[in-house]
């Protein structure tokens, strides 16, 4: 059985970013650079040490709701862009 096709619409970022997520999903409170580089490598994606270290560093002793929380509030501030058209008129 050959390694899983991965997923490239994901940036290397946000790959780190899910790996960290399925760790604690699974259980651990505090996955460690292993343990994300363990996910990654299960899929067949070479983590980047140098941003891996970042995203850790970045979230220790952080709580992950609140992190989402306050990710959550920055985008909803965030312009959107342009609406939609309106509806058609009836008649």
């Amino acid at each position: 059985a050959g390694k899983a096709k991965t997923v490239e619409c994901l940036s290397p970022e946000m790959k780190h970013v899910a790996a960290y997520l399925l760790a604690q999903l699974g259980g651990n409170a505090s996955p460690s650079a292993a343990d994300v580089t363990s996910i990654l490598d299960s899929v067949g994606v070479e983590p980047d040490s140098e941003k891996l270290e970042k995203l850790l560093g970045s979230l220790e002793g952080k709580d992950l709701v609140e992190v989402l929380a306050a990710g959550k509030a920055k985008m909803a501030a965030m312009p959107s862009g342009g609406g939609g058209g309106g509806g058609g008129g009836g008649g």
